[in-house]
């Protein structure tokens, strides 16, 4: 969740899957110039001869905030699927905690497939609110803390289908491998953040409202995709723990963009430990709150050209592809299809 709750919410500037040669160039360069908002492009700079990546059948699909669809041979993983995207007042300035919980199953439908696996960051509702419903409906097996637990139970999902990780972990699916990543919850201007707290114990009532949802911890994950990757890092939140990112070299990685300086050099202490990636994603940089069938709209308290620009500077080689809802991209981050 972006962390500017506050009734207004002035824009900020930041201040200042060996696979990864398959997706990075000798020459990638900078972004692209961007589409007009609200409908940013992908921004590809390749202007070398690069190698296809190795796990054609690899396909990503952004579902806005830090949500993604990942489909590797027939198998689907999803990570913070947040779908139904329902008005909470925090982009007109009149937030609303008490806003209630809501999943819309026909919204929801059209865009998991059959999952096998749903990760979650953490238990805010822009990433966890449909996740219910979802496991429920599918059987699909959930993979988060011991709060996302706890609330999962408390909606009425078996905890016999829930997996509780706390960072270091690394699972294997059956060839998808999917290592566990102890992060943190980003922060905004005030050094604070929406809704903090864990549960060691199921709530005594189901959650009915937004702030009935506590962070619970957050992690990051990173998912190779069969034996020959690609490899995708992917954040719920805008901070992270250097140490245990250290090494993880991803091939992908799906970055989120802060609302505000607090996090002190967060871009390059995160590229640096990252291994300076390959392709590099900007996420939760648009308004979660308005359809996925239409185009992104950015959310006006985050600046997602310095953003950009700011990668560009600190990791020159890595391309960045800025995504858009409707478009399926492959293990390399090219669209495999154009924007519906």
């Amino acid at each position: 969740m972006n962390d500017d709750t506050d009734a207004q919410r002035p824009k900020r500037r930041i201040q200042g899957f060996g696979r990864r040669t398959v997706l990075r160039g000798a020459a990638f360069g900078a972004a692209a110039p961007f589409l007009p908002s609200p409908a940013p492009a992908a921004a590809t700079t390749a202007t070398t001869t690069h190698r296809s990546s190795p796990a054609g059948s690899a396909s990503f699909r952004w579902l806005g905030t830090s949500g993604w669809r990942i489909d590797v041979e027939g198998r689907t993983v999803l990570f913070d699927p947040y779908i139904t995207r329902f008005k909470t007042g925090l982009f007109d300035g009149s937030f609303k905690p008490g806003t209630k919980l809501r999943s819309d199953p026909e919204q929801v439908r059209k865009h998991i497939g059959r999952p096998e696996i749903v990760l979650v960051s953490h238990s805010h509702w822009d990433h966890i609110a449909d996740v219910p419903h979802i496991a429920m409906t599918t059987g699909a097996r959930v993979v988060g803390t011991e709060t996302t637990f706890h609330l999962l139970v408390a909606f009425g999902v078996d905890p016999e289908q829930i997996s509780v990780v706390k960072g270091g972990e690394v699972l294997d699916f059956d060839g998808l491998t999917v290592e566990v990543v102890s992060s943190l919850h980003s922060r905004n201007k005030r050094h604070t953040y929406f809704a903090p707290g864990t549960l060691n114990a199921p709530p005594s009532a189901a959650p009915r409202t937004i702030s009935d949802l506590p962070e619970g911890d957050t992690l990051a994950f990173q998912v190779t995709a069969g034996s020959g990757g690609p490899s995708a890092f992917l954040m719920g939140a805008s901070d992270f723990s250097e140490r245990a990112v250290q090494g993880l070299s991803p091939d992908l990685a799906m970055i989120a963009v802060p609302s505000s300086a607090s996090t002190s050099r967060y871009v390059p202490r995160l590229l640096r430990a990252l291994g300076q990636p390959g392709v590099v994603v900007p996420v939760h940089w648009d308004n979660f709150e308005e359809s996925l069938s239409e185009p992104p709209r950015r959310d006006p308290a985050m600046d997602l050209d310095a953003f950009v620009a700011l990668v560009h500077q600190e990791s020159p080689a890595s391309r960045i592809v800025v995504p858009d809802y409707r478009t399926t991209y492959g293990g390399d981050m090219r669209p495999k299809s154009p924007a519906l």
